[in-house]
């Protein structure tokens, strides 16, 4: 099944109550929500009381991706906001293993994402501990970047060897994504989709119809 993850980083925050809310009801599986630290990534966003302030609208996936250094620190405590599923980034972690181990053992799904320009081999290994692997088709930190090109690859390699080894990892696709590139990623094997401006607007059940229509020609 494929699935929509909205983003919340492009949401109005006058109203993310009221925005979680419509986007649960026109029909999204999952809730991206994009944590910054100033020093993994340049942006600053939000944190525990956020996600804890939203918790109790929606019983979508809350699925909370960490691009902040050596997240270990706060695995446990985003597990208590909220979080279904945790995705670190696999250069801000020391020993990643251990940051798994703990996603694990807080009671939530496990997730690694890599950067552009991170080989997606690096995940090889861990690919049959991971529930999600998280590819960064723009650079991390700020919402509203075009699509680039070359991660098609990555996100095609990371299928195939998924595919190959016969498990059952989702493969999510973050940034630039919109009607214009959603085929390309689906195409190429990503089935969980993070929608940030192409969602959050002025017609989001709308805009989230229309990129059902798409993604529902790949449905198996």
């Amino acid at each position: 099944m494929i699935k929509l993850s909205p983003s919340i980083l492009s949401a109005d925050f006058a109203n993310l109550g009221r925005d979680v809310m419509e986007v649960d009801r026109a029909g999204a599986e999952y809730l991206h929500i994009d944590v910054m630290d100033g020093l993994f990534v340049p942006s600053i966003s939000y944190g525990f009381p956020i996600i804890r302030s939203i918790r109790p609208l929606t019983k979508m996936v809350f699925d909370v991706h960490l691009m902040i250094q050596d997240p270990i620190r706060y695995i446990d405590e985003f597990a208590k906001a909220g979080a279904d599923l945790i995705t670190v980034h696999q250069e801000a972690c020391e020993n990643l293993q251990e940051v798994i181990h703990a996603i694990k053992a807080a009671g939530c799904r496990a997730s690694v994402s890599v950067k552009p320009n991170t080989p997606v081999s690096v995940l090889f290994d861990y690919l049959d501990q991971l529930d999600m692997v998280l590819i960064m088709t723009v650079e991390p930190g700020f919402g509203g970047q075009a699509y680039l090109e070359f991660t098609t690859e990555k996100i095609r390699a990371i299928s195939a060897e998924i595919k190959r080894r016969g498990l059952a990892t989702e493969v999510q696709v973050d940034g630039g994504i919109n009607r214009n590139t959603l085929d390309t990623v689906l195409e190429a094997g990503a089935n969980v989709i993070v929608g940030g401006s192409s969602v959050f607007g002025k017609d989001i059940a709308g805009n989230i119809q229309e990129l059902r229509t798409i993604m529902e020609k790949y449905e198996k």
